[in-house]
């Protein structure tokens, strides 16, 4: 039978079990019985028996009465608790199953936290480990990182901890969340319990390197080498590969000559991982073939090998171009079915371009679609670029259909390097059919193709066509960069249209596009040809000011300019700045230099001239 309490008892009064039982549920309004029931089998402690003896339960008149609503319209009965501040007879031995109980019910997990710390003021009571992990979990979901610090303080007061998976859940979601103080404080507590505290630490460590906190785990590992913890293969695995991320690799050799002294090491977990770090420490460091004896002696353990190993490997050796063993390496590991790293081969690919062994690229690539690795656009526009510099760009264009026989497909780059090598050979319609066919699959916001085509254009004398394209590039959101711009007022500058190059130069400011040296010598060509002097003197001062540095363009038209307006002290000022810059003259430029001096009557000038230049035959490619 079930008693309703009212406000009229006493905070003191003390109920039997024949009274009141925790089956029985209080309500404010009348329930029917099949809601009683369901109710009472969803609350687990709900149907646990209690003594007749008595004890004071959770006595304190800080906490209001716990009062749980069903939010639900189709429940329409409010259950409510016992008031803590009443004393209640229980059994403490199912005190802890009473607390289970509500942290695994939703509706009742959020009192659990504060019945327990009202049951703490029991001398008698103390917390299992699984009532613990409950209200750890409970915790960790809401996220209530002020009562976690509460908790943790009773591991050391009540000398009881979670197992060793919630330690290690524990700690992994403090790193995580970054409450590194909490976990600071749990290593402490863990460090001294046996049963938990190597993967306590473990956990730590790991958490710590997912963050790339890697001095953090060398500084947790040293706390567990100091609390005589001892190291298993993990802790060993996480703490080497913080040091390596740190780049050092003498403790990793240190830490791994350690850890092979142990006698179950072929047996161990993570031994590959543990191999796989040394070699790869020790390929970066430069000491290739020392990693080579490791990865060796890892096979005469019957360690299980890893494709990452073998891709350090091949790696290291193609750095330093050896390229005999990387070829080894290389057939070792197609053999065992180890190649799968695409990276790797484009580095292969790198060492053949540079020892200039180009045919042996296309043997990559070949073994690329037999192990079936993508062959991305970066490789393919590496073999390209490859053959223009080692062999020329006719024979780059006849490998180009030996790939696309291969069933390789170029990408943007590819397409880009494709339209330079077409450009420069001078097959302009070859050229514009490739953009074509680079619009229609998407690339169509590649700045260096852009560039190559309207430098094209401007080459053929098709104007129009580059600013049209130079339109349609903005349109697509591809912002035009410094080449664009400087082709197009090389183009307008070579026919004076210095209207177009003013409004150009006033563009690049807007989209804070900065000149360079070629913009500089472009626009100054321009105002040159068309004979507005004072525009060359002011683009080209501003061009000083700004830190440039003249070259043989430049001052090939400065001293035609200065000598034709007589500006005899900024033609000496540009002589001099050749002499410091140890330039020289072509005869062309040396006779209007000295000329200019002479008509001038500057014979000293003259002199200095004759003196510290002498005319070459250099040809001036951009004089104008």
């Amino acid at each position: 039978m079930s008693l309703v309490l009212t406000q009229c008892f006493s905070p003191m009064a003390i109920f039997s079990s024949s009274d009141w039982s925790l089956t029985s549920l209080i309500f404010r309004r009348k329930t029917h019985a099949s809601t009683i029931i369901s109710a009472s089998k969803s609350l687990q402690f709900l149907s646990a028996p209690y003594s007749i003896r008595r004890f004071p339960l959770l006595n304190s008149s800080g906490y209001p009465a716990p009062v749980l609503e069903e939010s639900s319209k189709s429940v329409e009965d409010d259950l409510k608790f016992p008031d803590l501040q009443q004393s209640v007879t229980l059994d403490i031995h199912n005190l802890n199953d009473f607390l289970c109980g509500l942290c695994q019910d939703p509706r009742t997990e959020a009192l659990a936290f504060e019945y327990y710390q009202r049951a703490k003021d029991h001398p008698e009571f103390r917390p299992e480990p699984l009532m613990l992990k409950l209200l750890i979990r409970y915790l960790l979901k809401s996220k209530n990182w002020g009562l976690i610090s509460v908790l943790l303080q009773d591991f050391q007061a009540l000398s009881v901890i979670p197992d060793g998976t919630t330690c290690s859940t524990l700690l992994n979601s403090c790193i995580r969340n970054r409450k590194f103080k909490v976990a600071k404080y749990l290593l402490h507590i863990f460090e001294s319990k046996d049963d938990v505290s190597l993967s306590a630490f473990d956990s730590a460590m790991r958490s710590y390197n997912k963050l790339h906190m890697y001095r953090a785990t060398v500084n947790v590992f040293n706390q567990m080498q100091s609390a005589g913890i001892a190291a298993d293969s993990s802790c060993y695995c996480q703490v080497m590969e913080a040091y390596r991320k740190l780049g050092d690799a003498k403790k990793v050799v240190s830490l791994f000559n350690e850890f092979v002294k142990q006698e179950t090491i072929d047996s161990m977990p993570f031994s590959t991982q543990i191999y796989g770090i040394v070699c790869n420490t020790l390929g970066k460091s430069g000491r290739a073939f020392e990693a080579l004896e490791v990865f060796r002696e890892m096979k005469r353990k019957g360690i299980a090998e890893d494709s990452s190993i073998y891709s350090s490997l091949m790696y290291a050796f193609a750095s330093i171009r050896e390229v005999k063993v990387a070829e080894e390496l290389f057939q070792e590991a197609m053999k065992r079915r180890m190649v799968k790293n695409a990276e790797v081969c484009l580095k292969l690919v790198l060492m053949y371009v540079e020892v200039g062994l180009m045919e042996k690229t296309l043997q990559i690539v070949k073994a690329m679609k037999e192990t079936r690795i993508s062959i991305s656009d970066c490789i393919f526009c590496t073999i390209i670029n490859g053959y223009v510099k080692k062999r020329g760009l006719r024979t780059a264009l006849r490998i180009y259909d030996e790939l696309i026989s291969l069933e390789c497909e170029p990408g943007q780059v590819t397409y880009a390097s494709l339209i330079n090598i077409y450009n420069k050979l001078g097959l302009y319609t070859e050229a514009e059919r490739v953009f074509f066919e680079m619009e229609q699959k998407g690339f169509d916001r590649c700045v260096v193709a852009y560039s190559n085509m309207v430098s094209m254009y401007g080459k053929i004398g098709r104007p129009r066509d580059a600013m049209r394209l130079a339109a349609k590039m903005k349109e697509k959101g591809c912002k035009p960069n410094v080449w664009v711009y400087n082709s197009l007022i090389d183009i307008h500058g070579r026919v004076k249209n210095l209207r177009q190059v003013e409004k150009l130069w006033k563009e690049m400011k807007r989209r804070k596009v900065n000149p360079d040296k070629i913009t500089y010598t472009s626009i100054i060509s321009a105002y040159s040809k068309a004979r507005d002097f004072d525009a060359c003197i002011k683009f080209y001062l501003e061009f000083r000011i700004n830190g440039g540095k003249i070259d043989r363009p430049l001052v090939g038209i400065m001293i035609g300019v200065f000598s034709k307006i007589s500006r005899i002290d900024e033609l000496v000022k540009l002589l001099q700045d050749m002499k410091s810059e140890g330039m020289v003259l072509d005869w062309r430029l040396y006779t209007s230099a000295m000329n200019a001096l002479t008509d001038a009557g500057f014979q000293f000038q003259v002199k200095w001239f004759e003196e510290s230049f002498k005319p070459t035959k250099v040809k001036m490619s951009n004089s104008p």
